[in-house]
């Protein structure tokens, strides 16, 4: 894939000034298939994951991909996520879980009730995590499920895109079972869309037909 950039979910990040953290997510948007932002959790301490443009990408390596910034400038990024406590209890809750889960690209985490930081049978609050990225745009993790046109073929492992312009060429995916698992890179043109995790319009026998490619896991 000659004048491309592999963007392996977990490959290691450093600035002018050394070692940053980790790519946790790649931020797309979804309508132009253009890759827009990583998603870097830091490597040390509890500072919170930062959205980095891609434009502050000065390098792509087998097993690290390069910024522009120093360490302190990341910190003075955008954070990538935020978490809102929504009012009520799980037995009375302003919201439910279905309303929250149904908004673009959340995710709910809830505590049970009587085993989190209120006490034993203290009512606790709903806890919303969601991913604060450019709107109509969407964060593609490590792991999330590819649905071929007859149901699931494997997990997103990253991303291929074009250098020069940003455009996603391929996704990255880990195909097939235990024994027999292989790495393939399926063309952009056959994804449909990005929704539920990544949503094909080929079979899962197109999918296995494809070449196994390598993709470097030394970053994660």
């Amino acid at each position: 894939m000659a004048d491309t950039q592999q963007f392996t979910i977990g490959a290691a990040v450093s600035g002018r000034d050394g070692a940053i953290g980790k790519v946790t997510r790649v931020v797309v948007d979804p309508v132009g298939r253009v890759v827009t932002h990583l998603i870097v959790e830091p490597g040390h301490g509890l500072d919170p994951n930062r959205l980095v443009p891609l434009s502050l990408v000065t390098g792509v390596t087998a097993d690290e991909i390069k910024l522009s910034c120093t360490q302190a400038e990341f910190g003075q990024l955008d954070v990538a996520e935020e978490t809102h406590f929504l009012p009520g209890g799980l037995d009375d809750p302003v919201y439910g879980p279905g309303d929250v889960v149904s908004w673009p690209y959340y995710s709910l985490a809830l505590e049970s009730r009587g085993f989190g930081p209120a006490g034993v049978g203290g009512a606790l609050p709903l806890a919303v995590t969601y991913d604060k990225v450019p709107l109509g745009e969407a964060a593609v993790r490590r792991g999330e499920h590819v649905h071929a046109t007859d149901g699931e073929i494997g997990r997103v492992q990253g991303l291929v895109i074009d250098a020069s312009d940003h455009h996603v060429t391929h996704v990255l995916l880990q195909e097939g079972h235990l024994w027999g698992r292989k790495d393939v890179a399926i063309p952009i043109s056959a994804v449909g869309k990005v929704a539920d995790g990544i949503r094909l319009t080929i079979t899962k026998q197109d999918v296995q037909d494809l070449p196994a490619v390598d993709i470097d896991r030394s970053g994660g």
